[in-house]
Order: C-alpha cells, then sequence, then structure tokens
C-alpha cells in the first residue's frame, strides 16, 4: 500500500470510530486544533550510534527538531513521549547509571516517560537519582511505595487550549524481572484495574487522554505467561485515545486486523494498531526509530491523519557489483546534532576509558578459542551459561558457540575482555518449558554440527549419550519430569532461530531481558572473583 493510500485509509478508519468524549468547555468549537506526537521507547543505553553509524541520541535530535519546527509552522503542537526502559543495554550507559541517556532525554526535550521494568535494575537511590535529573515526568499510575504511588500517574498538559492528559503504566511483571532487593517496600499493582480508576478522573480534566505505557503490545492480546499488555487494556478501558507503548520490543504495525507484520521493514509504511478505539504505537527498540504520529481535534473527535515510523540511519546489507557486501541507509542520511554530539561525548570517552578497569580474575584460561569452542563444551561456555542462569534465575542455559568469540587468560580480566567474548550486544531471553518440550529442545540443539557457529555450549544440565542420542537428562541433579516446568536461558539470536535454532520466540513464555550478555558476564565475574577454573569445568552442573 502507497503511504497516501494508507493515509487515506486511516483517516476513514478514525472517521468511523473516532472518539466522540465530550470536549473542553474552553475549546473553539470552530477550530481543528493539530496534534503531533512522537514516541521512542526501550532505549536502552543507546545514546550513542553504534560501530556503523546507526541510531544514537544526536541523530534522534535532528529528527525531532526537523518535526518540531514543520508542526509549529503549520500551528500544531507536540508532545514527545517515551515508553520506558531506559536503563540496562551498552557498557558506556550502564557504567554512568544512565545519566548520559537522561541528559540527552533532556535536551531532546521529552515531556513524559512511562516508567519500564529495566529503571529498577539498579538500586533504588539509582532510579531516584535519575528521577531528579529528568527535567520531564517518570510515570506510573501502578507503582506504589510503602502503599502509596511512587511517581506521578499523570502529567496534564495545555497545548494551545487543547488538554492533553498523559497517564504511566508499568507491567506487572516488574517483581520478577528485577533483583528482589530492588523491589523492597514497592507493589505493582494490575494495570488495567489503575487505568479503570484514573482515566475517568482525567477525562473529567482533558479533551485528550493518552497512556505512555511499558507493558508490551501482544497481537491480538495474545500475552501467554507474561502480564497483559497495550491491547488487553485498550479494550478493557474506554476513554484512552492512543496508547504510546513498550516493552515488547517490536514495531507495533499490524498486516491486517489483529495480525501483526513481522517482517516490517524499515521506511515503508506502518499501520498502527487499533482496539476499541484506541490507537496503539511503538517504536521497536534503542532509538532506531522516531514514531511520529499526526492528529486532528475538533468539537470532540480525534481524528488520525497520517501514522509513520522514521528509521534514524538504519542500514541494510547489499551486494555491490565486485560482489562485496556493503552496508547502506534505508532511507536518507539523518545528520547528527552537533550540540548533542558535543554534549555526549565527554560519557562516550569515559566509558570508553572505563572498559581498560579491572572487574574481576580467574586462575586458569577461560577457554574461547574458535576451533574448541565449537566442537566440545568449555570452562567459558559453561562460565557464561551460570552467568545467564544467575542473573534471570533459570534452571540451564544453551549457547550457541558463535557467540563465544575469544578466549579470557589467566590473570586479571578488564571488560575489555569481557567484550572481546561477546561483542555482538545480545540481549539475554528465558522460556519457561516443560520437561517433555525440553528434551525434544535439546534433542534438536545436541545434533548442531561440530565445528559450526551453532554447536552448543551448556550449563545447569547433565546429559547422558548413547549411539549419538540422548539417553537421560538431570537438572539440579535429577531427572526432567515430562511435566515440570524449567527455565531455559539463552540469547535472543539463538531464540530467533539463529544459527538453526528452534524459534522459541512465539513460545507464550518467552521474556527477552533486554540484558546485554557482555554486562551479565561482567556482573558475574566481578561478584564470584576471584574465578576458579575448576568450578567451571564441562560437565559440572
Amino acid at each position: 500500500m502507497q503511504l497516501k493510500q494508507l493515509t487515506i485509509a486511516l483517516v476513514v478508519i478514525a472517521d468511523l470510530s473516532g472518539c466522540a468524549w465530550a470536549p473542553s468547555n474552553s475549546l473553539d468549537k470552530s477550530k481543528t486544533y493539530k496534534l503531533t506526537v512522537m514516541h521512542t521507547n526501550d532505549h536502552h543505553g543507546r545514546f550513542w550510534q553504534n560501530s556503523n553509524g546507526e541510531y544514537g541520541m544526536a541523530a534522534r535530535k535532528t529528527v525531532v527538531d526537523q518535526i518540531r519546527r514543520e508542526v509549529a509552522a503549520s500551528g500544531g503542537y507536540t508532545l514527545l513521549l517515551d515508553g520506558g526502559d531506559v536503563n540496562t543495554g551498552v557498557p558506556e550507559s550502564d557504567l554512568q547509571d544512565a545519566v548520559p541517556d537522561f541528559r540527552g532525554m533532556n535536551l531532546l526535550g521529552y515531556q513524559a516517560m512511562a516508567v519500564g521494568n529495566h529503571e529498577f535494575d539498579k538500586p533504588l537511590p539509582v532510579l531516584k537519582m535519575q528521577r531528579d535529573l529528568a527535567q520531564f515526568p517518570m510515570l506510573s499510575a501502578n507503582i506504589y511505595e510503602r502503599g502509596e504511588r511512587m511517581f506521578a500517574p499523570y502529567k496534564i498538559f495545555d497545548l494551545g487550549g487543547l488538554k492533553v492528559g498523559v497517564l504511566g503504566l508499568t507491567t506487572e511483571d516488574t517483581p520478577k524481572m528485577v533483583h528482589p532487593d530492588h523491589m523492597k517496600d514497592i507493589e505493582v499493582r494490575n494495570t488495567i484495574v489503575e487505568a479503570q480508576k484514573v482515566v475517568p478522573e482525567l477525562r473529567r480534566q482533558v479533551d485528550v487522554v493518552i497512556a505512555a505505557t511499558h507493558m508490551g503490545h501482544y497481537e491480538n492480546g495474545n500475552h501467554g505467561t507474561q502480564a497483559p499488555g497495550d491491547v488487553e487494556m485498550a479494550r478493557a478501558v474506554p476513554g484512552i485515545d492512543m496508547v504510546v507503548g513498550g516493552h515488547s520490543m517490536n514495531p507495533a504495525c499490524m498486516k491486517a486486523e489483529n495480525v501483526l507484520d513481522r517482517a516490517y521493514v524499515p521506511g515503508t509504511p506502518c499501520q498502527p494498531d487499533r482496539q476499541n478505539g484506541t490507537w496503539i504505537v511503538q517504536a521497536h527498540e534503542w532509538g532506531k526509530y522516531v514514531g511520529r504520529a499526526d492528529f486532528e481535534y475538533r468539537q470532540g473527535e480525534f481524528k488520525l491523519v497520517k501514522y509513520s515510523l522514521i528509521p534514524v540511519n538504519l542500514k541494510k546489507s547489499v551486494t555491490t557489483a565486485d560482489d562485496k557486501t556493503a552496508l547502506v541507509p534505508y532511507t536518507a542520511a539523518i545528520e547528527p546534532d552537533p550540540v548533542m554530539l558535543s554534549m555526549l561525548a565527554p560519557y562516550q570517552k569515559f566509558g570508553q576509558e572505563k572498559l581498560s578497569v579491572q572487574v574481576g580474575n580467574v586462575d586458569g584460561r577461560l577457554e574461547g578459542d574458535r576451533a574448541v569452542v565449537r566442537s566440545r563444551t568449555t570452562n567459558l561456555g559453561v562460565l557464561i551459561g551460570r552467568a545467564m542462569m544467575e542473573k534471570t534465575r533459570a534452571d540451564l542455559a544453551v549457547i550457541n558457540a558463535g557467540g563465544v568469540r575469544d578466549t579470557i587468560p589467566a590473570g586479571p580480566i578488564t571488560y575489555q575482555d569481557i567484550l572481546k567474548v561477546h561483542p555482538f550486544g545480545n540481549t539475554v531471553c528465558t522460556v519457561d518449558l516443560h520437561g517433555d518440550e525440553l528434551l525434544k529442545y535439546l534433542d534438536v540443539v545436541t545434533r548442531m554440527s561440530a565445528g559450526s557457529g551453532a554447536f552448543p555450549q551448556f550449563a545447569g544440565v547433565q546429559m547422558d549419550w548413547l549411539a549419538g542420542r540422548i539417553t537421560s537428562v538431570r537438572i539440579h541433579g535429577q531427572a526432567v519430569q515430562p511435566h515440570t516446568s524449567y527455565r531455559l536461558a539463552l540469547n535472543n539470536f539463538q531464540a530467533a532461530g539463529g544459527d538453526g535454532y528452534p524459534n522459541l520466540t512465539a513460545h507464550p513464555s518467552f521474556v527477552d531481558t533486554g540484558f546485554v550478555d557482555a554486562a551479565v558476564l561482567r556482573t558475574y565475574i566481578a561478584t564470584h572473583s576471584p574465578l576458579k577454573i575448576g568450578d567451571y569445568a564441562p560437565g559440572t552442573p
């Protein structure tokens, strides 16, 4: 569908199903009010562009500033919102408690954000420091500390006379996704129940209600074992005009009603989800896109005129005429904003310098040599698996050997050593499998060819073979039981079917934690040093 056709289709849909809540008495009933909502989510520490020149807050600022100028020139107003999870992703940010990220958001002029589960990854004083640093409200109506709301539930904006209320909500899964010590005296209440309380309160004060959420967008509301997300809330809570979401880290672009476009291509038209009169949007992750939704409001009707996801210097791999591979942008290149670059550069430099700091030590060689790690289980494979298990409280871990890129020699261990092992920035995922599912999964992965990047490394599981087939599997020293649930940790590359692994992303219990593998390994090494290689011998539970 061409963009012009998509725009017409969206206007028609909005005409048929626009909300007709009573307008404010102060509004000019003969006037059409223009509002453009820009949105991002799941930033996860990506304040700086990656090694391919993709995303980064400097290029994002160029996009946002251009939209603001354009909208202002047409007599409209803008809101810049975020769906949460500013924290946890790359070491330069993690080492500095996301200070550069929040300062970057201030410079970008964010007006509100939802509180994400990863905002609780560090102790509460860090979160409260970030809340003080932010020049915009961090919103969550359903997080309570000692019986009182920890954050403001909503913020009201007067945009040229149009009153817009932004409500914040956070996934109920937060307590099981972060360290229990970080949730002491904190209660994460039911999102739908809280929204049902707050939305009527907001509607008495405003013309438009937007929910900034960190709950996840699940196709047709199929959230599996995860907490309910945006679709379920929109169906259950009338009166929400728009949801700016996060958490599931996908572009919420629909192929058809209740059918997600899982193969969305950057730069192509995106039709947002529509549930119970509520538009639902999400902009993937990491600042890869800036979402733009242009609305018109007139006499109680709130209509979506145009929607797009703007790629921020995303690139694709192409084959050149001389049969070489090159990266080219999907859309026109975006120049980074020099003011943002200047502000962030010292943080990037400091983070890079910190990578040379010692984080631990080991009494022997942790084997990651390509020829070895792709042919047999090694102590480094066990160490990586144990780190993933400890972080996610998993029962076992499986790591593709292609995700282990270097050896850690005996002696001091720096963060740079860890990044040589894990250079890709993969995230740690979990899936809860019944014993019979797990046995089928292990039967497939243990057949991966030796010498290939798919060759599996294991932790937390002991197996016996006969004639190349698994004859017994033990976890925690006990035989796997068909109807018992076991949590498997693996990286997002494997989980999505990389290296020929079974694709587990559609499993109802699948969770991408957002924790980057290098950061997880660093924390484990720092906590358990000095490491003894004998504790990580292959075959140990």
